[in-house]
Order: structure tokens, then sequence, then C-alpha cells
């Protein structure tokens, strides 16, 4: 099967890629490079250095390819940006898709995964978290997605596309070649990590006041090996399951001060934080329900121990202290 990873230079991206590889397919792995490391692309997939808002370029990836089916990962990700610059979100995250839903349309592609987020939820009011939770996202960056979720149900009746939309929550973890490496990274876990290694010098806790039981947020970490082998499963049974949302977790939170506990003897090494104010517009508990996907598809993650997420990120981080090759990554 011919598989079309869109964002294939990014940390899930080119995950997927390598998992979608080791299990026999052909990948065309296609990223614009403008927040992606080429170095993160797996050797044998088929680069295309191409960007989703440039049509002819992008016609000719499918005029050029075999192409079975799409997973879609390329987007704009950071929330903080998303407020300050919507226009990008919108830009990315909504035209650049209806482009790539346009190409598939005229090549006849019909099968689709796509990666969206717990952000379209906004402040739950559940929690653990169903699928069918009201949708309201508090950022552009969440906003773009749940648009582009709606997007693509009017494709499947206009079009006849079967898709899978998968809502994960807190990405996590390396596999042994390919890890986290963004160019501004905000996640928690590298942050930890980049302070254990002595790259920053303490790891910021926004909010300490949250009715959790130590007082700092709690989210639901998933292993990004998980996240891949959520999306082969999806495509494997997309005919049963098309235009369904499944949220992808562990339906168990871990707080900050958990996280970084849970660092320091892993790493053992001690890690500084440095208490703050809370953020506006973080929830105190996001944690996902994973009733929904055991159940459609028989499928929970088999990786996500916050121990052995921390223990591969932190493997995946000695072997590569700088990263990938050659970039120089922005830690603040």
């Amino acid at each position: 099967m011919n598989i079309l990873v869109t964002g294939a230079a990014g940390y899930i991206g080119s995950v997927c890629s390598e998992v979608l590889l080791a299990r026999g397919m052909r990948v065309i792995a296609l990223d614009s490079l403008l927040e992606g490391h080429r170095a993160a692309v797996p050797p044998n997939a088929t680069f295309c250095q191409v960007d989703l808002g440039d049509r002819p370029q992008l016609e000719a990836v499918f005029s050029q390819n075999k192409i079975d089916a799409v997973m879609h990962f390329a987007a704009e990700a950071l929330v903080a940006k998303s407020v300050s610059e919507p226009s990008i979100f919108y830009a990315t995250n909504v035209a650049c898709g209806v482009n790539l839903l346009d190409t598939m349309t005229r090549h006849g592609v019909r099968k689709f995964i796509f990666s969206s987020t717990a952000a379209t939820y906004g402040e739950p009011e559940i929690v653990p978290i169903p699928e069918d939770h009201r949708k309201a996202p508090i950022n552009p960056y969440g906003k773009s997605k749940l648009v582009f979720e709606q997007i693509l149900a009017d494709y499947r009746a206009y079009t006849d596309l079967q898709y899978v939309t998968l809502r994960y929550f807190n990405a996590a973890g390396a596999s042994i070649e390919r890890g986290e490496d963004h160019r501004v990274e905000t996640h928690l876990i590298p942050r930890v990590l980049h302070a254990a290694a002595g790259n920053l010098p303490y790891v910021d806790v926004f909010g300490t006041d949250y009715p959790t039981p130590d007082g700092t947020c709690v989210r639901d970490y998933i292993h990004v090996l998980d996240i891949a082998d959520s999306h082969v499963r999806a495509l494997e049974e997309i005919d049963r399951v098309t235009g369904e949302a499944f949220n992808v977790g562990n339906s168990r939170g871990f707080s900050i001060l958990e996280v970084v506990a849970a660092a320091e003897r892993i790493t053992g090494r001690k890690i500084p934080s440095k208490l703050g104010p809370r953020r506006p517009g973080d929830p105190a508990v996001l944690v996902a329900s994973k009733e929904k996907l055991k159940k459609s598809l028989g499928w929970e993650a088999a990786h996500s121990s916050l121990e052995e997420i921390i223990q591969s990120a932190w493997a995946w981080k000695q072997a590569h202290p700088r990263g990938y090759a050659g970039n120089a990554t922005a830690h603040v």
C-alpha cells in the first residue's frame, strides 16, 4: 500500500512514516521543511519538499506517485502563536488542507486519516473526555482543527471520501531513531529533559493552585509509537469506521510535578523547577476517554506508561544531544 504522509519531517509524521515502512508499506513523505527536519524523514521514504499551499507542486506529487491513502499531519500547532497570528493557522490548517482534499479528489484517492487534537474540546465538562463531548475550542489552533473536521464530513457527502479523525492528547516519547526536536520547544517532557541535560536552567511550572492533588495541571500522555500504531489500525478498518472520530489517550493523567519527579528518577538528576502563575486558557485536567477506540477497533496503547515514555525520550536525547544533525534547535 502506498501512503502519502504530510508533515513527514515533523515529530509525529516522521515516526509514523518509520512505522509504516517497517510494516511493508511504501511512504511518500511530504514536508515543506519550514518546521520539520529533513534528517527526520526515514531514508527509505520517497521525499517530496512541497508546501501544501502550492497547488501545482501538490498536483505533481499525485501525478508522479501511486497513492492509496493519505495520513495528514502537516499543521501549525503552537497554541500561543495561534492567538497572536491566527491567519497562519487558518491558511495552513484549513486552506492548505482543502488543497490536499481537492487534489486527492481529482486523482481518485479516497482514504484519509486526519491528525486532530484534544484542543477541539476546549474546557472539559466531563473527565475523562468522551468523543461526543461538546466542542468549544478556546484558541485558533483548536478552532482550525475543528473546522477541518467539519470540512471532512462535507467532503464525505460530496466525494465519497473515507476518513477517520484521531484526536490525540499529549504526544510524547521517541522511537530508537526518531524523537521530539521542535525548533521552538513548548512541550513539557522535552523541556524537562532539556533541564535534566543542563540545556535549560529550570522547568517553568505554570500554576500551582489548580483543583488537582498537587495543584498543577494534569495531562494524558500518549507514546508517539502508540499514536503511529493507532493510525495504522484506523487505516486498516477505515471501511468499517469511516466518518468516526477517536480519542488517542490512556484515560490516565499525570501532573506537571509528577512528570518532573518521574524524570528525576529516570535520569538520576535533580531537575530545578520555577513555580509561576497560571497561563490563560490552561484547563486543570485534560484526560481522554479511551473506550471508543477500544470498543470499535480493539485498540489501546501498549507503550504509554509514563516511565516508558520518559525513558524512550531520554534515550533518544542522549543519543542525539543536539537533536537532528545540522539543525540549531531553539529551546526557549
